[in-house]
């Protein structure tokens, strides 16, 4: 099998194309690297005979003809995420996550399978406004509460991707699944999200350490279980055309116990202040992962205890470089500073 990751450079990506790799498979990563790092991880995938790696603006109609064709699976996985990103530049998440989407939809040819990366995000709003229960099924109203909020830039691009594909995948004669990510972590996942960033804080020894919304839910799912599902219902032909919740529902965990486990993993004990969650920040997310049962068969299997440390260890290595040698993963800084209020992504 031969398979596109478009944003195969990023987080996600990165690991589905370990996994693809490790399964005997060819794989074709494009990136912009404007987020995805050209690190080691790439590098050593670069030097994989069965990958190609290749630097490409997907948000401008002319690189798409530099792109070879053949796939018997495509993912679109290239999007502007994160918190801080999207209310640093909420017009350039729509632009590029918009024109991605669009461009790849004119590009196909009849006949291939896509699948697009979505969010929770989409009805957090309706969450928030109590119209809609969690655990969360696909089938409940999409929501946002606030449009001008820049916040909500992500759920808006998302929603107009999940509709692009929906609709013009199957008037272009292909197959696509939409999959709804639920709070995926895991090693090299960038330092904008809460479990690394409470891992860099607690390295770096915060006392008082600082959580928001400690009261808050979530369900962790980590990258590997992601990419198990990702993969089950790319092989699964009733599939098509469906919108799947991707996540793990086993366990809940609030986001003060979180940080207890990392603070456990660092060997701190500090003071802990607990601090208003983020505004637009939902109180409870866990998603209802029946249809992606039927579909596939798919149980989680990576415990939240599990996936902290080994996510604890990668950044704690990757720390304790940055002190010997300076900037890592593309110039990138671990962040030294604490982080502005109200800044974890979840």
């Amino acid at each position: 099998m031969h398979a596109l990751i478009l944003g195969g450079a990023g987080f996600v990506g990165l690991h589905l194309a370990d996994r693809l790799v490790a399964d005997g498979h060819r794989v074709t990563i494009v990136d912009d690297f404007s987020r995805g790092r050209d690190d080691e991880r790439i590098a050593a995938l670069r030097a994989h005979p069965a990958v190609d790696v290749r630097s490409a603006d997907l948000t401008s109609a002319a690189s798409w003809a530099g792109i070879p064709r053949g796939y018997d699976q495509i993912y679109l996985l290239a999007a502007v995420v994160g918190v801080r990103n999207v209310e640093a530049d909420p017009a350039r998440v729509i632009r590029v996550n918009t024109l991605t989407a669009l461009h790849l939809l004119d590009w196909l040819i009849p006949g291939e399978r896509i699948f697009f990366s979505s969010t929770s995000e989409v009805y957090a709003g309706g969450v928030d406004a109590g119209i809609v229960p969690v655990p969360t099924a696909e089938d409940v109203p999409v929501m946002v509460s606030d449009v001008t909020a820049p916040r909500f830039a992500y759920a808006v691009s998302k929603l107009l991707g999940e509709a692009a594909f929906v609709h013009g995948a199957r008037a272009k004669e292909c197959s696509a699944v939409v999959g709804r990510f639920h709070n995926v972590y895991g090693a090299r996942m960038g330092t904008d999200h809460v479990i690394p960033e409470m891992a860099l804080r607690a390295l770096r020894g915060e006392d008082p350490f600082r959580v928001w919304g400690a009261d808050q839910y979530r369900a962790f799912c980590h990258v590997d279980d992601a990419v198990e599902a990702m993969l089950r219902l790319m092989a699964c032909p009733e599939a098509a055309g469906e919108i799947v919740h991707i996540g793990d529902d086993s366990a809940e965990t609030n986001i003060a116990d979180l940080a207890g486990l990392v603070l456990d993993l660092a060997g701190a004990k500090p003071t802990i202040e607990r601090l208003p969650a983020p505004p637009g920040s939902v109180t409870r997310r866990c998603p209802d992962l029946g249809k992606l049962r039927r579909l596939t068969g798919f149980e989680p299997t990576v415990a939240l205890a599990d996936g902290v440390r080994r996510t604890f260890d990668w950044y704690r290595g990757w720390w304790e470089r940055a002190d010997s040698s300076g900037p890592l993963d593309g110039g990138q800084n671990v962040p030294r500073q604490p982080a502005p209020q109200g800044s974890p992504t979840r």
